[in-house]
């Protein structure tokens, strides 16, 4: 994955509450089980006023200049409500969504967020509502992952991501990977664990040494 840092970009304003993952990515859309191929179905019940020809709906923000080149999402809350499906997660992310800023997420489409590069920025209500109005003129913002902050126009809001989170984010890694980065620490243990328990490492496949 690519790292996320410091992000300056056009943040599109789609203030619905509850948008949930179907929404997001129809389930007739979800023709692949790869990360790829589904950025053209995002939205699409609402993106396209006639689903068959593709024709967009120009009534949509994503089809809106400049907000069809966003790389932000601003929305409502319980964004990524009902099914944990993370293709939700790869649309998003293969469409060019770096961040989401929303009071409050489902928390497993929270997570899906964070293993597939997407921050979830949560900031509280008017918050976010302030910075909706702000893009309506002024598109662009900026998201700091190391200091914590949302900067839109003239005005900056802090939000809290736990270390984990964050480190993922910004170093751009998923879980495997953050996990190895303790190699040291697991070959210490695992050489340990062999000597109390020999009989689990008999096979010589799993040792310490593998």
């Amino acid at each position: 994955m690519t790292p996320l840092v410091r992000l300056t970009a056009i943040a599109a304003p789609l203030m619905r509450e509850n948008i949930d993952t179907d929404a997001i990515i129809p389930s007739r859309e979800m023709k692949t089980v790869s990360k790829t191929g589904l950025a053209d179905g995002l939205f699409a019940g609402w993106r396209y006023s006639e689903i068959d020809s593709r024709t967009p709906d120009p009534v949509f923000i994503l089809n809106q200049p400049p907000y069809d080149r966003a790389n932000v999402l601003i929305s409502g809350a319980n964004f990524g409500c009902g099914s944990s499906r993370e293709h939700a997660v790869w649309a998003l992310a293969e469409y060019g969504f770096r961040a989401v800023v929303a009071p409050s997420f489902s928390p497993i489409f929270e997570g899906n967020c964070i293993r597939n590069g997407v921050a979830p920025i949560i900031l509280p209500l008017p918050a976010v509502e302030r910075i909706a109005a702000i893009v309506a003129t002024r598109p662009h913002i900026t998201i700091d992952l190391e200091t914590q902050t949302v900067r839109a126009g003239d005005e900056e809001w802090r939000f809290s991501l736990g270390n984990e989170p964050r480190q993922m984010l910004m170093q751009g890694l998923d879980a495997i990977e953050l996990t190895l980065q303790r190699r040291p620490e697991i070959a210490t243990f695992r050489a340990m664990d062999s000597e109390r328990r020999p009989w689990a490492y008999l096979s010589g496949q799993h040792g310490p040494s593998a």
